[in-house]
């Protein structure tokens, strides 16, 4: 009976900690994460974040740098914020990069489509994590 109760605990950690679980089904690539980070046209994350290796004219300065933050969130923490940014903090601006609901003035093009894939979210949380 002790041993049902300790794996259903181990199971439900996650959950009660409020983990955000993997998005994709492969461990994130840091080269692919750096690659979109570093793309305004793909990831957005340099309109609004100073990113470390991407030229100081180019950044942003609406949001905090990205410099260190995979030394200040961890991963789950990491993955949350590009998922539902504004389950963390309700005023955010961050747009959700798997969400398709709530978003304003969407361009046609991006109607009905998340920003990033799963695998693209794993992707940047890897690269991320590497920012100490």
């Amino acid at each position: 009976m002790h041993r049902g109760l300790v794996v259903v605990l181990v199971l439900l950690l996650p959950a009660l900690a409020g983990a955000a679980p993997p998005d994709g089904d492969a461990a994130g690539d840091v080269e692919r994460g750096r690659a979109l980070v570093a793309d305004r046209s793909a990831s957005l994350c340099a309109l609004c974040h100073a990113v470390p290796g991407v030229p100081a004219h180019l950044q942003g300065n609406l949001a905090p740098s990205l410099a260190g933050v995979g030394a200040r969130l961890d991963t789950s923490r990491l993955r949350a914020q590009l998922v539902e940014p504004r389950r963390l903090n309700p005023e955010a601006i961050m747009p959700g990069y798997r969400t398709t609901e709530g978003l304003n003035r969407v361009a046609e093009a991006w109607a009905g489509r998340p920003i990033f894939s799963a695998q693209q979210v794993e992707d940047v949380v890897a690269y991320l994590q590497t920012l100490r």
